[in-house]
């Protein structure tokens, strides 16, 4: 089955693209060649390839996994930390989300 493309959001794809090329940046500063570091990472060369331009249809990964092989995936463990998000813990702690119980009298009389 085909599926239809979607038009991601521009947000997405800039920052996507962004990561792509700090990726980019981060292996040539090392001399690295494509071929070597889509090695070390364990994808192909198209996918670094596709890493590189910021391909927001690669996986996440394959993102993870070229971090790693520079070095840099200990970051990765902020995304979506669950300390870090503001609106949840403030929904969580808020008293207008929190269930309360009627409380029913109990008719002891038999």
């Amino acid at each position: 089955m085909a599926s239809t493309p979607t038009s991601d959001p521009d947000a997405v794809v800039d920052r996507v693209q962004r990561l792509g090329q700090r990726i980019r940046a981060a292996r040539t500063r090392r001399r690295l060649r494509r071929e070597d570091f889509a090695q070390r990472a364990g994808v192909s060369r198209s996918t670094m390839e596709a890493i590189e331009r910021g391909e927001v249809s690669t996986g996440i990964g394959a993102y993870v996994k070229a971090l790693w092989a520079l070095g840099l995936d200990e970051e990765v463990d902020l995304l979506a930390d669950p300390g870090l998000d503001r609106d949840g813990l403030a929904l969580e702690l808020s008293t207008q989300t929190k269930r309360v119980r009627v409380g029913t009298k109990v008719d002891n009389d038999f």
